[in-house]
């Protein structure tokens, strides 16, 4: 599959989202616009906790930098993981038809969902930007944690996508977890208010990792836990690795199954 093909199929992609509506590709814009000031505008005013570690009076828009800080990255990491795994599914008439890449077939919903990510980001920093709140040159690390973010969803949903074609509930089944998923993963409450014994279990929520990250840069000012960015990297290597070695094996049956 060349790379003209992939880019096609996220244009296409980004099209046919807002297809037959009046505004089309425009929505690309307007909905991750509407999606922040919903955040900032609604929940600075019903949510406006003061977090102690901001270092700055920002007590009225507080819990809308903390809530967009995470869930931002979280809603680009549960679309490409949720797409990828029925991809297969999807995209069966045509798999069946051409002889494409498998394993280059996803890349397009990473560039796609990225887009996406990029302009959310993009107004974030803007309301930032417009309320003066401190933005350093940590924010140059983000897209170095997005990556990491992306070969993480990456990885898991090319395997996951491989078992779906062969085990049905699978798609179901990944539609339940990413929900108990997201209320595992401190996103919309500040993890300091869970018990101590608890700590040790969170930081085997790979999500729990890159929202931290992602803070520590924002929010903090920092840069995030090096270990723990490495430790991150190769697991998702790894589980990329496996899902194509796996993916490979199958083919075969797969093409067939489908």
């Amino acid at each position: 599959m060349n790379t003209a093909l992939i880019l096609n199929f996220a244009k296409q992609d980004l099209i046919e989202r807002y297809s037959g509506s009046v505004l089309g590709g425009i929505w690309s814009f307007i909905i991750p616009l509407a999606n922040i000031m919903i955040f900032v505008l609604i929940f600075s005013k019903i949510m406006g906790a003061k977090l102690s570690y901001f270092g700055v009076n920002f007590s009225e828009y507080s819990y809308s930098i903390y809530l967009v800080s995470g869930i931002l990255a979280w809603n680009s990491f549960a679309n490409i993981l949720l797409r990828t795994t029925n991809l297969f599914k999807e995209k069966s008439s045509f798999i069946t038809k051409v002889r494409i890449n498998l394993v280059l077939l996803p890349i397009y919903i990473l560039i796609s969902e990225s887009i996406i990510f990029a302009l959310s980001l993009f107004f974030f920093l803007l309301f930032l930007l417009a309320i003066g709140f401190p933005i350093t040159w940590h924010w140059l690390l983000v897209p170095l944690v997005y990556i990491l973010q992306i070969m993480f969803a990456y990885g898991l949903g090319l395997l996951l996508a491989t078992l779906s074609v062969f085990i049905k509930d699978i798609r179901e089944f990944v539609k339940i977890i990413i929900q108990l998923w997201f209320w595992c993963t401190p996103i919309v409450y500040v993890v300091h208010i869970l018990p101590e014994k608890l700590a040790f279990w969170f930081q085997l929520n790979p999500m729990y990792l890159i929202i931290i990250a992602y803070r520590d840069i924002i929010i903090r000012h920092q840069l995030p836990d090096l270990s723990i960015i490495s430790s991150f990297f190769l697991v998702s290597l790894m589980l990329i690795i496996i899902a194509i070695k796996l993916l490979k094996k199958l083919e075969k049956d797969l093409r067939d199954f489908i």
